[in-house]
This record gives structure tokens, C-alpha cells and sequence, in this order.
């Protein structure tokens, strides 16, 4: 058979029917109408359509970060400071590494292979691979031009004071809110507000170029705090030495100004590096000052007196029988350390007798002893704006017995926080009145203060607290060279299981100079072990420790000899009993 080219073929030859041709050249022309009328419709008329969907691919919004606001001590040293820290993140798709770069890059940061490989093979558009590392490593991250891998500034919170201004500052948390102490309680004005502005990305993340305006960070504010970094770092020192001494499980200081009501110091131990969390425990993290309650002891002693001086049942001069040293009030037995004849209502403060404490309570109201704690801010929480801070525990006076109303004019049956039983002994330091604990800086004095006891009252106060650091008094170890003090130990039992163990708290609260209080200072030692435990023998010591150094450190002109301050190592502290 002859072959035939398929040029040469006769089917080609075969005229088409003209209406077929002009069928094509119809739908060809008209398919390229529909296809500009569509292109003039997307760009010209419903242009948004594909300008959104070019938004969407390559235009993005960038946080610009605000600067969290410093927190400072009074004096304007830093406690906390923001400063500038990379995060390296990856978009999973883009980052495409091998395997000695993935070994690579997991050293850098810190991580195991498999972790950093497991990120990456997140089905997700953005993953942190690790935040906050400090600028020199990641510019060594940068070098490695490793597809797919990004980084951004962010701020970390650094604390330079560490582990001393620990529960007053507290932390912030990765993404910088806060967590703890102040950073927490002011966290709103500390903040700030975050900015934003508007790039072009490539696909590999790149910025290329910016585009509209930008809107500025708002910085968060700083933060002036009353506390004295001085004054903060005596009473650490001091109480960190007290319990290793007494072989004691905590402790805690507080210093406040009275003038002012400032909190000058608050020491919590055991503390916490709040630079280092890795080992942070819940015992670390307690701000026992303000969250621990416990049961006051004598240090109680002066309230009850002071209210029975205001209500006329008593004078500084009155006699108390107190022989033979005990007192039964229905099947329980009131002791006293030391067996006294008749004591004064002055003596009756320095002896730090129960005795007499009970039958000065027992001749007012219960009505009037609940009144009087509650006035004086124990009960209740006193609304600092501390993270957990407790109100501690007052009954209502209806369901007292005489014996709990006895037990409670020596601290027992009731139980503060630490700050509680500091701002109290602001009464006696100024004319009866309390003013509103400010942990912030104060410029000028409160303008008002609630008035807990009269002048006179506070005054005969004053003259009873004093005579207690001197000889025959509890607290000989709380004297101040050069100052006149005044102040109260205590020392309670621990309840465990609602039962009293044999485990104490040693507390002594106090004031200085006498002629024009500046400082009250409230000090505890939790489960002192080492042979001592009584107020006057802990507590006191570290009280004229830190009140000499402060006094010193603010100023404050002396009142008194200088005399040495081995002076009332010579003379035994009396016991009170618990």
C-alpha cells in the first residue's frame, strides 16, 4: 500500500462548513472579553479582593514591644530593670536543616536534638525554638543564615538586689507579666501598652520594606517604692545570721517609717534568687510577712493595757496581785515565769506577767478587747495589694470564755501577720493613732489616720515599753547604743494539729528614739532549736541590729549615751511565759 504524508492527506483538503469557523472565532473572542471584563473587574472595580489576598501573603503586623517600667527603692537605685533579650523562632515549612546544622543550631540554644527536631516538625505557621537568650549567642544563630529560622528582640527581667528585695519586688513571667510581690500587685502601670507597624515579608520572613505608619509603644511607668535598699539589706544580714545562729526555720523583719507609714523593710527568709527560678519551691516563694500567721504572745500585752488605761480601769501606778504567780479560771491554769507579789500595771508590762496581763483583761468587756484588736487592724487583711496576704484570726467576742479572753490579753488565742503587729506598734510610737500602711514612696506625712488610742494613753505607753529593754525588763539585748528604745517580746507556742507542740515563735516589736519615734521595727524567728527561744534572747538582738544601723543610716540624732554594746549582755533577759 502506498504511502501517503500526512501534509499530503486528503482529510486535511475537506473544507470546514463556515458556520464551525465562525463558531470558534465566537467563543475565542469571546472568552478573551470575559477574561478582561473579569481582570478590569478585579483591579479596576473589586480591587480589595486581591489586595487582601496579597496582604495576606506577604504583609505583616510587627508587635513593637513596650519597655516594662523599673522599679526603684526610694532612693532611685534599681531593684528591677528591663533589659533587651533575642528569641529565636521558626517557621516549620521554611526550615529545611541538615542534620550537622540541627546539631548545630540545638547546641547553641541549649536543647537537645530531638526537641529542636520535633519543633520544627510542628504543623504550625510560627514556633518559639527558645526565648531570651542573651544577644551574643544569638548573633552566632544569626551567622548560620539557617533557612526558615527567625529571632526578635524581646525584654527579660533582671533584679539586681537578688535574693534581698526578693518577696517585696517578686518576678515577671516570660511574656512579661507579673507573677509576684510588687511586679504583681502594680503589674497594670508597670506594663505598658505594645506598638505595632506594618511590613512587607518575602517568603523566607524578611522584612522588605515598611509600610503605612507606625504606632509608638506606650513604656510602662516606674515605680518608686518607700523601701530603703540600705535599711532593706541590714535587716537581711541580720536576720539570715539570727537564724543560722539559732538553727531556726524562718524569720522575717519589717521596718516601717512613722512619720510616714512607709514600708522601709520587709525581709522574708527562706528567699529565692528571682533571677534563677530552676529550683523555686513554694517555702522559697512565701512572703511570711504578710501570708503566715502566728500566735503574737506578749507582744499583745501593751494593747490590752493601753485600752484599760483609755477605759479608766487602770493606772500606769495601779497594783496587780499576782501572787503566787498563778491564776485558775475555771479548770485551766494561767502561770507566770517568775513568781511576783504586787506588781504595778508598769511593772506588770516589764515583767511581761500573764498574771496580771489576764486580771487587767478580765475587768472589761470582751466586747471592748474585740473592738480594740479590730480597730487596731488584727483580724483583717490590710489591703496592701499584696498577692495572699491574710488577715489573720479574731473570733467574735460572743463566743469568748473568760479563759480566752484571759489567754487573748497575752497573745494567745488570736493570731497576726508580722506586718500587722508592726503597723500596730505605730500607736505607741506617735500619739495613739494609726496611719495606712504605703508601700510606695510618700513625699508628705498620710494627711489622715484612724485613732486608736489617746495621747496620754500612748505616752504612759511609751514610758512602760522602755522600761522593758532596761534592766529587769525582758529585753536588756534590745537596747540601741545611743538610743532610747522602746518595745515587747514575745514567745507563743506553734499549734500543729490543732495542739500545741514543743516549737516556738520568738518575736519582739519595738520602736526608736523613744524623745521622737522614727522607726518601729517587728521582728520573728520561726522554730528557733538551738537551746534558746524566748523573744528577749532571738528576737531582740536582731531588733537592735537593724534599728542601729537604720537609725545611723537615716541620721537620726541620739538621745541617749553612747554607752558599749556589750552593756546588756550583762544583765539576764526576765522570761516572759507562754
Amino acid at each position: 500500500m502506498k504511502s501517503v504524508r500526512f501534509s499530503k492527506s486528503p482529510l486535511l483538503s475537506q473544507p470546514l462548513p463556515i458556520w464551525r469557523r465562525h463558531l470558534v472565532l465566537f467563543l475565542l473572542l469571546f472568552g478573551f472579553v470575559v477574561l478582561i471584563g473579569r481582570a478590569f473587574f478585579l483591579q479596576g472595580i473589586n480591587n480589595e479582593f486581591l489586595g487582601d489576598k496579597g496582604r495576606a501573603r506577604f504583609e505583616r503586623v510587627l508587635d513593637v514591644s513596650a519597655t516594662r517600667g523599673r522599679i526603684t527603692d526610694r532612693h532611685g537605685a534599681i531593684l528591677a530593670v528591663s533589659t533587651p533579650v533575642r528569641s529565636v523562632w521558626a517557621i516549620p515549612e521554611d526550615a529545611d536543616l541538615k542534620p550537622k546544622q540541627a546539631r548545630q543550631l540545638a547546641a547553641l540554644l541549649g536543647m537537645n536534638v530531638q526537641d529542636l527536631n520535633r519543633k520544627l516538625a510542628a504543623n504550625r505557621d510560627f514556633v518559639y525554638l527558645k526565648r531570651q537568650l542573651p544577644p551574643p549567642v544569638a548573633e552566632k544563630v544569626r551567622e548560620m543564615k539557617l533557612a526558615g529560622i527567625h529571632e526578635k528582640t524581646e525584654y527579660r527581667r533582671y533584679y539586681p538586689t537578688s535574693e534581698v528585695m526578693a518577696h517585696m519586688v517578686g518576678f515577671t513571667g516570660v511574656e512579661g507579666g507579673g507573677q509576684e510581690g510588687v511586679e504583681l500587685a502594680f503589674d497594670q502601670q508597670l506594663l505598658g501598652r505594645a506598638g505595632s507597624r506594618k511590613v512587607i515579608k518575602d517568603r523566607r520572613g524578611n522584612v522588605v520594606e515598611s509600610v503605612g505608619g507606625m504606632k509608638p509603644p506606650t513604656n510602662g511607668k516606674d515605680i518608686a517604692l518607700a523601701l530603703d535598699a540600705n535599711i532593706q539589706y541590714l535587716a537581711y544580714t541580720h536576720l539570715k545570721q539570727a537564724l543560722e545562729e539559732h538553727h531556726a526555720k524562718a524569720g522575717g523583719v519589717v521596718v516601717l517609717d512613722v512619720h510616714t507609714g512607709e514600708v522601709l523593710a520587709l525581709v522574708n527568709l527562706p528567699t529565692y534568687n528571682p533571677n534563677n527560678r530552676v529550683r523555686l519551691v513554694g517555702e522559697q516563694l512565701r512572703n511570711r510577712a504578710l501570708t503566715d500567721r502566728f500566735e503574737p504572745g506578749s507582744t499583745l500585752k501593751p494593747f490590752t493595757v493601753a485600752l484599760a488605761l483609755d477605759k479608766g480601769k487602770v493606772k500606769p501606778d495601779t497594783q496587780i496581785q499576782t501572787a503566787p504567780g498563778k491564776l485558775t479560771i475555771g479548770t485551766a491554769t494561767i502561770s507566770d515565769s517568775h513568781a511576783h507579789e504586787v506588781l504595778t500595771v508598769e511593772e506588770v508590762i516589764q515583767k511581761s506577767s500573764n498574771v496580771g496581763s489576764s486580771k487587767i483583761a478580765l475587768s472589761m468587756q470582751p466586747v471592748e478587747m474585740w473592738t480594740m484588736f479590730s480597730a487596731a487592724g488584727f483580724g483583717k487583711p490590710l489591703q496592701l495589694g499584696f498577692p495572699g496576704e491574710v488577715g489573720g484570726r479574731l473570733r467574735p467576742p460572743a463566743g469568748w470564755r473568760p479563759i480566752e479572753q484571759a489567754t487573748m490579753s497575752y497573745g494567745h488565742g488570736i493570731s497576726v501577720t508580722l506586718i500587722q503587729l508592726a503597723r500596730a506598734y505605730l500607736a505607741f510610737a506617735r500619739d495613739g493613732d494609726l496611719p495606712t500602711l504605703s508601700l510606695l514612696r510618700q513625699d508628705v506625712a498620710p494627711a489622715t489616720s484612724k485613732q486608736l488610742f489617746t495621747p496620754n494613753t500612748a505616752r504612759a505607753m511609751r514610758k512602760m515599753l522602755e522600761m522593758v529593754v532596761l534592766p529587769g525588763g525582758t529585753a536588756p539585748k534590745a537596747q540601741v547604743s545611743g538610743y532610747r528604745v522602746a518595745g515587747k517580746t514575745g514567745t507563743s507556742h506553734k499549734l500543729v494539729d490543732g495542739r500545741y507542740a514543743n516549737k516556738y515563735v520568738a518575736s519582739f516589736a519595738g520602736f526608736a528614739p523613744v524623745s521622737n519615734p522614727r522607726l518601729v521595727i517587728a521582728v520573728m524567728v520561726d522554730e528557733p532549736s538551738n537551746g534558746q527561744y524566748y523573744g528577749g534572747q532571738v528576737a531582740a538582738p536582731v531588733f537592735s541590729q537593724v534599728m542601729a544601723g537604720s537609725l545611723r543610716s537615716l541620721g537620726v540624732p541620739s538621745d541617749a549615751p553612747l554607752t558599749p554594746l556589750n552593756q546588756a549582755a550583762k544583765y539576764e533577759p526576765v522570761q516572759e511565759v507562754m
